[in-house]
């Protein structure tokens, strides 16, 4: 049940958090897990998939497209629908454990997919173990990122839903 305010306050803060994956930034620090999860949480279902992939789309269309794409659209859709799950459930504890959760889907969706899909490692279960340890370091920079780009901008929806006059 979304009102025009909650859909376009959080439809814009989506977009700032798209155009932000184009600016310079450190690896893997992107506000992608908390756009995903804010979407979900405030926004219809349907629209809770669908403008959190939208946004990625068109920051991919600038960065450019590779192979493990599915498994990152993949992994966005889950954390998609676990955005669903905060809907109703709107609190400081609950967003963050979902944040740590996203980050950690992510990070084994998209490795596996690095590892099924390249050559970089043998495709049996020390491949898939090499593939996940030599990804560690990026799932701390992911980590730090997706919790300080959710607590962000979670609190500027909240915010800018109390400031912000509905239209009568």
């Amino acid at each position: 049940m979304n009102n025009k305010k909650t859909i376009t306050v959080t439809a814009s803060i989506i977009l700032m958090g798209a155009v932000a994956r184009l600016l310079p930034h450190p690896a893997n620090v992107t506000p992608l897990t908390a756009i995903a999860l804010l979407g979900g949480a405030y926004l219809s279902p349907a629209l809770a998939l669908t403008v959190p992939l939208a946004a990625l789309f068109v920051s991919d269309l600038f960065l450019g497209f590779h192979g493990t794409m599915p498994f990152v659209y993949a992994s966005f859709i889950l954390v998609s629908a676990l955005g669903l799950f905060l809907k109703s459930r709107r609190n400081a504890q609950t967003i963050a454990l979902a944040c740590v959760t996203s980050s950690l889907l992510f990070f084994v969706v998209t490795n596996f997919g690095v590892w099924a899909t390249s050559s970089l490692y043998p495709h049996n279960s020390s491949g898939l173990l090499a593939c996940y340890t030599a990804a560690l370091p990026f799932l701390r920079n992911s980590a730090l990122g997706d919790l300080f780009f959710t607590a962000t901008l979670f609190s500027l929806e909240t915010a800018a839903l109390k400031l912000i006059p509905s239209a009568a």
